[in-house]
């Protein structure tokens, strides 16, 4: 019945600027971690950004200093607001969080359907 529901990717030139949302819904007891990892075209899934329940942050190389991670603990949803955005950042961007689903004390994870972020000019 959990799940996650990703909104906001889309076209975008180089140099600007998208914000991904991602809300965590139905029946659960908590939110653990949460995350974006994107994939592009015949590449890996990476780790894009990581906030931790108690706000610890991490970023891949490539993204510090443009991509900005954010959580609303109050309505379980996690941003990531990308500026300055380079071709290379082309992929579909899927959310992770780790959800309380059977006790407030068991956690598992789960993983959204993805949205296509693209940047070319």
């Amino acid at each position: 019945q959990a799940q996650l529901e990703e909104s906001g990717g889309g076209l975008v030139q180089p140099g600007g600027s998208l914000r991904l949302s991602c809300a965590a819904s139905g029946s659960f007891f908590g939110v653990d971690h949460m995350a974006w990892h994107r994939q592009a075209p015949g590449k890996a899934r990476e780790l894009v950004a990581r906030i931790s329940s108690g706000g610890t942050i991490q970023y891949a190389d490539s993204v510090k200093g443009r991509f900005t991670i954010s959580r609303d603990n109050a309505r379980n949803i996690v941003y990531l607001q990308m500026n300055s955005l380079k071709p290379e950042d082309t992929g579909v961007y899927y959310c992770n969080a780790g959800l309380a689903i059977l006790s407030s004390a068991f956690f598992r994870d789960f993983w959204g359907q993805g949205t296509q972020v693209t940047v070319s000019s």
